[in-house]
């Protein structure tokens, strides 16, 4: 499906700007006036550049939802990484690597991008090939397997994309 080029509004457009000029401040942390200037100059250049032709529109909903995803994740992440750790201080080292196939039921790109990237956080487990609808997924052992095999993830992310349009 063909994104839609939408212009965005003035009142966004300053938004942007301010944005990019904060991260700019941010990340540079010099405050002389010909890089604040430069910093806003190119701030300018950026969200001018892409208001034409931006398919995003502001879904705060959205985000929030991503927002009060991240706090499980990162659950998922610390449960995920105190199970490899005993994987790997126990004597025997048992793990078992193996690929597996997952076909997620997700209708959007985003969403299947958000699921390999957190199923790639997640310790012992990493993407390692991602198709519209097939992920393949390396795991350390049998514990790791069930957790991505379970969908436990995959149903958290439909639930952030439940309200958006399919675009696979």
């Amino acid at each position: 499906m063909a994104t839609r080029s939408r212009p965005i509004s003035s009142n966004f457009l300053l938004l942007k700007i301010t944005a990019l000029f904060v991260f700019w401040v941010l990340l540079s942390s010099s405050f002389t006036w010909i890089h604040l200037g430069l910093g806003l100059l190119c701030s300018f250049a950026v969200a001018w550049i892409n208001s034409g032709h931006s398919p995003f529109v502001p879904k705060f909903r959205l985000w929030l939802k991503f927002l009060l995803y991240l706090p499980w994740l990162f659950y998922k992440i610390v449960e995920s990484s105190l199970h490899l750790s005993k994987l790997i201080l126990h004597p025997a080292l048992p793990i078992a690597p193996q690929l597996i196939t997952v076909e997620p039921k997700l209708s959007n790109r985003a969403a299947v991008v958000l699921l390999g990237n957190s199923i790639t956080l997640t310790p012992g487990t990493i993407t390692a090939e991602v198709g519209r609808n097939k992920l393949v997924v390396h795991t350390m052992d049998s514990v790791l397997r069930e957790d991505v095999a379970n969908k436990h993830i995959e149903s958290k992310i439909a639930d952030i994309f439940k309200d958006q349009e399919p675009d696979l």
